[in-house]
């Protein structure tokens, strides 16, 4: 699953700012201090300028103001005749013709129902949410001294906390301090030594026999389980989509850049 919605092309999407005729906060000459201009200057899209306090708001418009009146006085002054300023405004342009081309050509790919519904059909091996596991361990290096620590477990009234006391007194992994305590993980992360045997335990039970993996040797604590689903066609519908689009993109693009690459002229120094 992992691998399938790697592939979307959510992050080529040119996001533009719609605005009606009143939606501005300020004129500097006529020209207007729009959402877009706050947001450039904002650089957070998480930051509500309308909840802003009074001051800072002002603050914000101030500096807008300025860098208009100042840009105005620029150009007066014959800035578009300066060679850096020629030289931005053609990489610029160049940047934006990209852009705006690349919106239309994803706009060009868009996958009918049955094509989407064949590759889930096709691929539904790969929507899926593996088993999640919550769980402690405990590693020792010998299988006598795992053997051990599961006779005191055994013989323990309350087992769940004498296993958090012996994780952090003897196991030598890292998670000792925090009484072995791994987290949530899918089933399959770990060495399959271990996710073999945490599969096995039902919830808030414990390894009767130590696990041995590359690491040495395992005392398990599963606290949770959850087991794991197909997603439905409709889960993932909006997933595939912008994937197919995506490959149909990718695949348009190979072919028009091969074709412009035989007649230019390439230098890499």
């Amino acid at each position: 699953m992992k691998k399938i919605i790697s592939s979307l092309v959510a992050t080529l999407a040119i996001t533009t700012v719609s605005l009606n005729a009143a939606d501005y906060y300020a004129s500097v000459d006529g020209d207007k201090i729009t959402k877009a201009d706050v947001a450039l200057v904002l650089q957070d899209p998480r930051i509500d300028f309308s909840k802003l306090p009074k001051n800072a708001q002002k603050q914000v418009l101030e500096q807008i103001i300025n860098k208009k009146l100042l840009a105005k006085q620029a150009i007066k002054d014959g800035i578009e005749n300066d060679k850096a300023y020629k030289d931005a405004l053609s990489k610029m342009k160049q940047d934006l013709a990209f852009q705006v081309w690349q919106k239309n050509e994803l706009a060009k790919h868009k996958p009918s129902d049955s094509e989407i519904k064949s590759f889930y059909d096709k691929n539904k091996a790969n929507f899926v949410v593996p088993t999640t596991l919550e769980a402690s361990h405990i590693l020792v290096k010998t299988e006598n001294e795992a053997k051990s620590i599961i006779k005191q477990i055994n013989s323990a009234s309350n087992k769940s906390a004498k296993f958090t006391s012996l994780a952090k007194t003897k196991s030598i992994g890292p998670t000792g301090v925090k009484g072995g305590y791994l987290g949530k993980f899918p089933s399959n992360q770990m060495v399959p030594e271990f996710s073999a045997a945490a599969n096995k335990l039902n919830k808030n039970s414990y390894s009767k026999t130590p696990v041995k993996t590359q690491f040495g040797y395992h005392v398990i604590y599963l606290k949770d389980k959850t087991a794991g689903k197909s997603l439905s066609f409709n889960e993932v519908k909006g997933n595939i989509a912008q994937m197919l689009v995506g490959n149909a993109y990718n695949k348009s693009v190979k072919e028009i850049s091969d074709k412009l690459r035989k007649t230019a002229k390439i230098v890499i120094k």
